[in-house]
Formats: C-alpha cells, sequence, structure tokens
C-alpha cells in the first residue's frame, strides 16, 4: 500500500503481463517487429532513469516481476491480462502457464484473466469453457487486432464474438477487457477502432467492458460512446505514461474522462512490463492539472484512491484493508 502525506492509497494494477519475446520463441520477423515496438514506446513515454536493457525487456520472469510490482511497486494486486499472439510467437506472447503458477502461488495478490479469440468458432467456445473452469476465470483480455491465418482481426460485435460473450454470460466471466488503444507494429490500426464497444455494451449490460488504453488515440470518440452505456470503463494503460513525457496531454485525458465518466469507472494499469508501477503511482498521487487548464477541476484524493484501486478492487471483488478504504458516506 502507498502511502504519502497521511493517505493511504490501494492499489490494484488492473493490466499486466508476463512475455517471452526472445528471439528463440519469435515465430517470424513480426514477432521482433512486434516487441521492438513495445521498447520504442518503453524508451520514449517513461523516464529515462525506468529504461530497461533491451535484452532484460525482451524476457524478465515471474521473479523480476514479483519484485518489481510488490516489493518496489506499492502494488497490492494485479491483475494477468494476457496477449496470445500466436501468429507471431511459438508458445505466445504472455506466457499463461508460468503467470497461471504464479497466481496460484500468490492467490491474495495476483488474479489471471486468460484470452480467447471468436475465429476459432466451435473449438474455441470449448477451449473457453474448459479454460474457465481450469482457471477460474473472473475476466478475458481480447486483442482484435491479431492475425489469425488470413484474418487481420475481428470486431466485438461480429456474430461468433457475439456466441462468445453468451458463453462469458454463462460462465460467470463477467469483466471484458479490450486492447482499444494505439497500435502496434504489425498489427492494423482500424482492427483497434473503438466503434464496436458500442453495440456490444448495449446488448450485453450484465458484462464490464473495460477499454483498456481508453480508446487512444481515439479519446473523443471512446468518452462519447462510454457517457452512454455505464458497463463501459477506461483502463489507463499506456496513457497513464503520459503523466511524464506530456503532463499536459494526460492531464487532458484524465480531465475528459472524468468529465465524461466519472471516478468510478477508470482504473490505474501500468501495463508491465512496458513500465513499472513505482514511478507512476507516486506520480498519480502528486498529479495537478496545470492552473491554466482551469476547465478541469483538480484530482481530489479519493478520486485518486478510486482510481489507483478501488475501482478494479471492487470490480474483482479484491478485499480491500479498512485503512484503504474511503470513509463511510455519513448518514443524515
Amino acid at each position: 500500500m502507498y502511502r504519502k502525506d497521511g493517505e493511504n492509497y490501494f492499489i490494484v494494477d488492473a493490466h499486466v503481463a508476463l512475455w517471452d519475446a526472445r528471439p528463440d520463441n519469435q515465430r517470424n520477423i513480426h514477432g521482433k517487429q512486434f516487441i521492438d515496438c513495445f521498447y520504442d514506446y518503453h524508451r520514449n513515454l517513461g523516464p529515462e532513469s525506468e529504461v530497461w536493457p533491451y535484452e532484460e525487456f525482451l524476457y524478465y520472469g515471474g521473479e523480476r516481476l514479483m519484485k518489481d510490482l510488490f516489493v518496489d511497486g506499492y502494488v497490492d494486486h494485479a491483475i494477468f491480462q494476457p496477449a496470445r499472439l500466436g501468429a507471431f510467437y511459438d508458445t505466445g506472447f504472455g506466457q499463461t502457464e508460468e503467470a497461471f503458477a504464479l497466481t496460484l502461488k500468490h492467490p491474495g495478490k495476483l488474479t489471471y484473466n486468460h484470452c480467447f479469440d471468436p475465429r476459432f468458432e466451435e473449438a474455441g467456445l470449448k477451449r473457453l469453457r474448459e479454460d474457465a473452469a481450469r482457471f477460474g476465470l473472473k475476466g478475458v483480455k481480447l486483442y482484435t487486432a491479431e492475425w489469425q491465418g488470413n484474418s487481420r482481426g475481428y470486431k466485438l460485435d461480429d456474430p461468433w464474438t457475439y456466441r462468445y460473450l453468451e458463453a462469458c454470460q454463462e460462465l460467470g466471466i463477467r469483466n471484458i477487457h479490450v486492447h482499444k488503444g494505439p497500435t502496434i507494429r504489425p498489427l492494423d490500426r482500424d482492427a483497434f477502432d473503438v466503434a464496436d464497444v458500442d453495440k456490444a455494451a448495449t446488448d450485453f449490460t450484465d458484462l464490464n467492458f473495460v477499454v483498456e488504453h481508453c480508446g487512444l488515440p481515439r479519446l473523443e470518440d471512446f468518452c462519447w460512446i462510454a457517457t452512454q452505456e455505464p458497463n463501459v470503463h477506461a483502463g489507463l494503460a499506456v496513457a497513464i505514461p503520459f503523466i511524464h513525457s506530456r503532463p499536459r496531454y494526460f492531464a487532458q485525458i484524465i480531465g475528459e474522462l472524468i468529465y465524461w465518466l466519472g471516478e468510478d469507472r477508470i482504473q490505474f494499469s501500468s501495463d508491465y512490463a512496458l513500465w513499472t508501477p513505482k514511478w507512476l503511482v507516486e506520480r498519480f498521487v502528486d498529479f495537478r492539472i496545470p492552473a491554466d487548464m482551469d476547465e478541469y477541476p483538480q484530482l481530489t484524493v479519493a478520486q485518486k484512491k478510486k482510481i489507483l484501486g478501488l475501482n478494479a478492487a471492487a470490480m474483482y471483488g479484491i478485499e480491500v484493508p479498512a485503512e484503504g478504504r474511503l470513509p463511510e458516506p455519513a448518514v443524515a
């Protein structure tokens, strides 16, 4: 738990990964293109002091993850959001077995979400049901721009995707995390468009759609969708590092999200290992909207506490110790 100026902040890092992008796992040139693009984000958005050597970035392992998140990074609970990318990596990009083994070893600290791809049709539905039982899934992470055969993406409102979302309803998988943000080479930019969130959120009102990266660079489109769909939430992965590299841009992002969604539907995410949570948590707690951007009110301590952990904790049923909760509202 992070403590600053007499306040306690319960931290849930709602989007972390354990990946292997080493050359012997790269299936083709696209595997190298993907991790190199990741590394460019890592180098260019965060402080120079936080940049890892390239070889360490390719694979860092569970021991380092536990240290960076829970020893050094103030995190109380973290949620794995894996991307498979089987067209680019032999064993996948996100390492299912290693991540799930860590979750079993540290159940109070980690939650494992898995992934599905509706283009596998009936065989994939069978696998989803098996995965739900094995992993005890509360959520899934979808990568709508992932390549599969001749297909270079799918939509949330495709007929087969709807069948998978119906299965999620049956299986009690309530939290649908969707990458809708900046493209990553060689994936196609338009395959991450946010427009399909609108229809799916309308038709599956008992599911939570957490739009990771809050739709960037389509922030305005995302906000107009999310303001009318109360089951749409914003994940700050990729958005929050701008707190360092472009703080005024981050002020605009968080100001728009607060205006349109309110503080109850925004979740902190470091997107580890793109960035480590320590400096992001510290910067966010200290962050103030620039004085001349007065169309946006300053974030309150209570709003920061919700965004840093209490919102995701409520969604996933994570117990928050008394010292990390907000005071109960006064009874009139």
